[in-house]
C-alpha cells in the first residue's frame, strides 16, 4: 500500500520491513512488559522476538526499546510508536474479521447487472421476496442489455441470457434456469383476431418483434417432436427489448415472441395468453456471472441460489 503526503509518498511494507509481525511482536513486548512474556504469548523464542523488535528498529531508525540485563521499557519514540500501531493493529483485525463474515453472514449493498427485460418484468417481485428473507442485504441494480464489465464497474453478479455457449470471460458462470422463446397475445386482441390454431395461422396476424431479431417477418417454429415449420408473419411493430414487445403486446399490438421467463408473470396474472403452446422459436439459458466464483461473498451466494430456486419452482408451476 503507497500513501501519499504532502506531494511525497511512502510504502508502509517498504518502511517497515512488510511485516505486521515485527509491529505485533514491539506491541506485545510493551503490552506484557518483556521479552520472555511477549515470546510466549506469540509462540516464538526470545530470540525470535528480540530481532524483530531490532528489526523494526532498524527500518524506522530509532530505538523503541531501553533494554537493561533486567528490564526492558519504551524509549519516548517507542511509547509514541507503540500507541499508533496499537490503533493500527485493532482497526486491521476488525477488518479481518469482516472480511471473514463477508463469507458467511449474508450482509452489505448487492450490485446486480440484468437485461432490461428481466429487471423490469421479473426481479421486482423475487427482490421484495428476497429482502423479507434478507433484510441486511441492500440490492442496487443496473438494468442494461450490455455485457458490462464486472470489475470495472465493480458489480457483484451479473444475470445474462444466451442462446448459445457463454464468452471466455475468467468470471464465474452458473446456469439459473433454461427458458423458451414462445408466442403470446392479449387476451383483447386474441378475442378479435383470433387464436392461431396452426403456425400459418399467423401469417394473418399482427406481429409485435424484437427489432433486432434475425429476419423478423420470418418465423421459424419447431415443437417437441422436433418439426420445424417456417411462416412469414406482418410485423406491425418492431422494437429494440423484450420489455417493450412484452409491453407491447399486453396492450394488444398483436402477437409477440418473448422468452417464457418474462411473460410467467403476465401469464399468471392474465394479461396475456399463450400463442400454439406446443411451438417455441428457440430457447437458452440464463446464467449468473460473478467475478469471485467460490470466494464469492455470502450475499452473492444467497441471491444466486434464491434466484435459482425461485425460478425452478416457477417454472415447475408453469
Amino acid at each position: 500500500m503507497t500513501s501519499h503526503i504532502s506531494g511525497g509518498s511512502f510504502s508502509f511494507g517498504g518502511m517497515l520491513g512488510g511485516s505486521l509481525e515485527d509491529i505485533k511482536a514491539f506491541c506485545a513486548v510493551i503490552e506484557f512488559g518483556s521479552v520472555s512474556r511477549a515470546a510466549v504469548a506469540m509462540g516464538e523464542t526470545k530470540g525470535s522476538i528480540s530481532r524483530r523488535v531490532s528489526r523494526l528498529e532498524s527500518r524506522l531508525g530509532t530505538a523503541l526499546l531501553a533494554r537493561t540485563p533486567r528490564a526492558v521499557s519504551a524509549t519516548q519514540e517507542g511509547t509514541a510508536f507503540y500507541g499508533k500501531a496499537r490503533d493500527a493493529l485493532s482497526l486491521l483485525a476488525d477488518a479481518t474479521q469482516e472480511a471473514g463474515q463477508a463469507r458467511t453472514v449474508p450482509h452489505g449493498n448487492l450490485r446486480v447487472t440484468a437485461p432490461m427485460d428481466l429487471g423490469l418484468d421479473v426481479l421486482p417481485l423475487l427482490l421484495v421476496r428476497f429482502r423479507a428473507l434478507y433484510p441486511q442485504i441492500t440490492v442496487e441494480l443496473l438494468l442494461t442489455d450490455a455485457a458490462l464489465d464486472l470489475a470495472a464497474n465493480r458489480v457483484d453478479l451479473a444475470l445474462r441470457a444466451t442462446s448459445s455457449n457463454l464468452p471466455d470471460m475468467g468470471y464465474r458462470a452458473s446456469a439459473l434456469a433454461r427458458f423458451r422463446l414462445g408466442l403470446f397475445g392479449a387476451p383483447a386482441y386474441l378475442g378479435t383476431h383470433g387464436m392461431p390454431e396452426i403456425p400459418q395461422d399467423l401469417e394473418t396476424q399482427d406481429l409485435v418483434t424484437f427489432r433486432d431479431r434475425e429476419g423478423a417477418a420470418s418465423l421459424t417454429l419447431q415443437n417437441s417432436k422436433g418439426r420445424r415449420v417456417e411462416v412469414t408473419a406482418r410485423p406491425v411493430a418492431r422494437t429494440t427489448d423484450y420489455a417493450s414487445v412484452h409491453r407491447l403486446v399486453q396492450a394488444g399490438a398483436g402477437i409477440g415472441v418473448l422468452p417464457d421467463l418474462v411473460a410467467a408473470p403476465s401469464l399468471a396474472a392474465g394479461l396475456i395468453m399463450p400463442v400454439l403452446e406446443q411451438w417455441h422459436l428457440g430457447s437458452g439459458t440464463l446464467y449468473a456471472i460473478s467475478l469471485s466464483g467460490d470466494q464469492a461473498p455470502a450475499r452473492v451466494s444467497v441471491f444466486r441460489d434464491f434466484i435459482r430456486a425461485e425460478l425452478s419452482a416457477a417454472a415447475l408451476e408453469g
